[in-house]
């Protein structure tokens, strides 16, 4: 009876060393030789085990219960990361746990281009499948983020910057990220004191800036367009543009008619003098830098020269002979 029991701890003991080697080699040693690198993705609610057996089922690691075991020796069980992640066969399981758990997910650019709404940036986001459309315009509303600005909405302080984020990425970290940029790269020491000098807050000059940009594409003007709405400011003339006039109008189908010039927003500056409440896009640097620093001169009007440039002019008979030359020939041409 004693030798039989003796024989069969001897007999478990090497049952355990068996299981134990297996495990260990299955822990050390790669998959394969592959290195070609594939997208292994963490989803929400994924548990460990989960995890471990979706590598196994991808063919990533040997052993998922060998996983496993890593994870609970390095006390990282609880640490995996949602996200995407860029792993191969040949990378060891202790390797395949450190990308999981170090948050360093697959990261992609998106370009916010200068002069775009929020609106057009939620398009942009959830059309590179970046964010939730709706999640992401919630979230522009959400005035914490605004600690340090003096706005009462997001627009306008969204910078125009090339991003990198991942797909997980919770649509208020983009919000985030996209203001604190903002700050780092305009909210800077000389320009609130250029705004104070001049008699603007530095919301006005951030709307001023807005209006630059969607006026504008070509850096040469900036300063120059800013010169004619800084004349009319000071003259208590309206500004009479364009750009504003259609953020005030909800759908927009890209035409301005007549009547729309009569919409009583206070975002028609064809209707109220003055600048509008706030930004209504996004400037760029160069945009915010002309608000500040406009070009001196005496014009109070310009038209388009129908190539992406404009006429400026000083005096009204001087813009209807613009428009008559750059606008109204062209029509009946």
């Amino acid at each position: 009876m004693r030798t039989t029991l003796i024989s069969c701890f001897w007999g478990l003991l090497a049952l355990i060393w068996i299981i134990l080697g297996m495990l260990y080699f299955q822990a050390s040693r790669p998959m394969s030789g592959d290195t070609e690198l594939q997208i292994f993705n963490v989803i929400p609610g994924m548990t460990l085990k989960k995890v471990s057996q979706e590598l196994s089922r991808q063919n990533l690691i040997r052993s998922a219960i060998a996983f496993q075991a890593i994870a609970l020796i390095q006390d990282k069980q609880k640490l995996i990361m949602i996200g995407e992640y860029n792993v191969s066969p040949s990378m060891l399981p202790a390797d395949i746990l450190q990308r999981i758990t170090s948050g360093k997910t697959v990261l992609y650019p998106v370009t916010i281009p200068e002069g775009y709404r929020i609106t057009e940036i939620a398009n942009l986001l959830e059309k590179q499948d970046l964010a939730d459309k709706d999640t992401f315009l919630q979230q522009t509303k959400n005035m914490e983020l605004v600690t340090g600005i003096s706005a009462d909405s997001l627009e306008g302080y969204l910078f125009p910057e090339t991003y990198h984020f991942g797909k997980f990425t919770a649509e208020k970290t983009i919000v985030k990220k996209m203001v604190e940029t903002f700050k780092e790269r305009a909210l800077k020491k000389e320009f609130l004191k250029r705004a104070r000098e001049i008699g603007f807050t530095y919301h006005e000059i951030i709307t001023l800036a807005s209006l630059i940009e969607k006026e504008t594409g070509k850096d040469s003007e900036r300063k120059q367009i800013s010169s004619v709405f800084h004349n009319r400011l000071k003259k208590n003339m309206r500004l009479q543009t364009d750009p504003t006039v259609i953020y005030a109008i909800e759908n927009f189908d890209g035409n301005i008619r007549k009547r729309d010039l009569k919409i009583d927003s206070p975002y028609n500056t064809y209707r109220y003098k003055g600048l509008p409440p706030g930004p209504i896009a996004s400037p760029g640097l160069k945009s915010i830098v002309a608000s500040l620093y406009p070009a001196k001169t005496s014009n109070l009007y310009f038209v388009s020269r129908q190539d992406g440039s404009h006429q400026f002019s000083a005096t009204l008979n001087e813009h209807n002979r613009a428009v008559q030359k750059y606008q109204l020939q062209r029509v009946r041409h």
